[in-house]
């Protein structure tokens, strides 16, 4: 395996990230943030962040896998959320779960979430994007 995430000793063990992704790889794979969007670009979960969170991370897991890669090689997600508050934690980890229940994968992986005010089309509630590390 090419990723190892840790949650070390003097830090917070989150139950829903890790805190460190050790890459030991030869190839770095950086994947475009993904958004709600089918393979048609047809937009998918109007209005419902699970939904978008979901399709984001079956879109991440569709790039990782075209590289010659699987989720499992991904070692940090960056998450942004427009007008993020601790209210929509639910919603995100709902759409999480339902993406790893799909697509058999751990979805746990050294993260950033970022609040923004806006994505590039007006409908979209979230984008995440990934950096992986294949042998």
């Amino acid at each position: 395996m090419t990723v190892e995430l840790l949650n070390p000793e003097g830090l917070p063990k989150p139950d829903v990230y890790r805190q460190v992704a050790v890459a030991t790889g030869s190839r770095f794979v950086f994947l475009s943030g993904q958004v709600a969007r089918d393979a048609d670009g047809t937009p998918v979960g109007a209005g419902d962040l699970a939904a978008q969170v979901e399709q984001a991370i079956r879109n991440l897991d569709t790039g990782i896998t075209a590289a010659g890669g699987s989720f499992a090689d991904i070692a940090k997600l960056t998450i942004y959320v427009v007008d993020w508050s601790p209210e929509k934690m639910a919603a995100l980890g709902e759409g999480v779960a339902r993406a790893a229940g799909g697509l058999g994968i751990d979805p746990m992986k050294a993260v950033t979430l970022l609040s923004v005010a806006a994505l590039a089309e007006p409908d979209l509630l979230v984008e995440i994007e990934a950096i992986a590390v294949l042998d």
